[in-house]
């Protein structure tokens, strides 16, 4: 067995003397799984990945309380407002001010970059106005920042929730559900009409832990079992919420997260967006405001895969021009979900909406309890 190859059962993943805690192969292949069936059985999975159902419920539950990986849900894109909004700061208030926006539950991602701006911050409101409120009064609020701008995202072509691991047996999938048809999702720039209370509660629940059973479910929501496995299975069936198997990247050897700012003409752009959300390297693909009209991230093997990936954009794109390359130099915050320097999770922000209007004194404003 090869060092790169250990498992989390051959070392503690906690160890920090020497190196850092890794995925073995049969680990990520179990976040695959998940991927592709977040709430499917034991016993299921353990068919898909040829193992018994003991061994991978006690393989996850030493990844997740590791925050090696996790399950988590959220409310549908369709129904939201979504911004990017680029921060710079003045100097050494860079931490401040990244704490501060990891701390916000509608900021649903904060990524410290390197390049013209400091920040991503990646946020959620209900329509427009209050984007613009919160953005310029919550962020721009904060002491430290110079400078912010936003670009609304308009058409998503893919997002995390998508992505794949793609280190499960291709028979392997034929034992899960089958795999979301590839699809775009046009944010919603209207007034935002929350989900009904019980559906809120669920969403809340599951942003925690994405596999809780549905006893569990419904003790925490405050509902039966039944009525919680009722209601989830419906928010599933309509696509009004989203669950999403998410990993500690850099330990699972994609240390290299990178953001593009492109141009596409706007005739190509459905048909180039598309076609980059089923690269295997893509996080993240959206249309979005402004001159350059879409927005990239995504995941590398190191730097030493850069060149290559731009030549693979530069064949099979003639018409996309990448105006700017943001190197990641860390995530706080993924989908609620706050992250160490190795990227793994240590805590969780339930998602919310700032209210329509803030206090006139000044004071911090308080926020809905609408999830994302």
């Amino acid at each position: 067995m090869t060092p790169d190859s250990r498992t989390t059962a051959d070392a503690d993943p906690h160890s920090t003397a020497g190196t850092q805690p890794r995925f073995s192969e049969l680990d990520l292949a179990l976040v695959d799984a998940l991927q592709a069936a977040p709430r499917a059985p034991w016993s299921q999975i353990g068919r898909a990945l040829g193992v018994d159902a003991t061994t991978v419920a006690r393989r996850w539950e030493r990844l997740r309380v590791n925050g090696l990986a996790w399950v988590t849900a959220y409310g549908a894109p369709k129904w939201i407002t979504v911004a990017y909004v680029e921060v710079r700061c003045r100097p050494r208030a860079l931490e401040a001010v990244s704490l501060a926006l990891a701390g916000m539950p509608w900021v649903f991602s904060v990524d410290e970059t390197a390049g013209d701006f400091d920040l991503l911050a990646s946020v959620n409101a209900a329509d427009l106005p209050s984007l613009g409120r919160s953005v310029h009064g919550l962020i721009g609020g904060l002491k430290g920042v110079r400078s912010t701008r936003t670009r609304l995202g308009i058409t998503l072509y893919s997002e995390g929730g998508d992505w794949r691991m793609r280190a499960m047996e291709p028979a392997g999938h034929a034992e899960l559900a089958a795999p979301r048809a590839p699809g775009a999702t046009v944010y919603s720039a209207l007034t935002h009409h929350p989900p009904a209370p019980d559906d809120q509660a669920l969403l809340a629940a599951l942003g925690a832990d994405g596999r809780l059973s549905y006893t569990e479910l419904g003790a925490k929501a405050g509902m039966s079992e039944h009525t919680a496995r009722r209601r989830l299975q419906r928010l599933v069936r309509d696509g009004d919420i989203t669950l999403r198997c998410d990993l500690a990247h850099s330990l699972a050897g994609l240390s290299t997260v990178v953001l593009y700012r492109a141009a596409v003409p706007h005739t190509h752009l459905a048909a180039v967006g598309h076609a980059l959300s089923r690269l295997e390297e893509v996080r993240l693909a959206v249309s979005v405001s402004g001159s350059d009209n879409l927005l990239v991230m995504v995941w590398l093997r190191g730097l030493h895969a850069v060149d290559p990936f731009e030549a693979l954009l530069a064949e099979r794109f003639p018409l996309l021009r990448v105006n700017d390359r943001t190197v990641v130099l860390r995530s706080r915050k993924r989908m609620g979900r706050l992250l160490d320097p190795a990227g793994r999770a240590t805590g969780h922000v339930p998602f919310a909406m700032p209210r329509a209007s803030f206090p006139a004194d000044g004071a911090s404003p308080e926020w809905t309890a609408t999830p994302r």
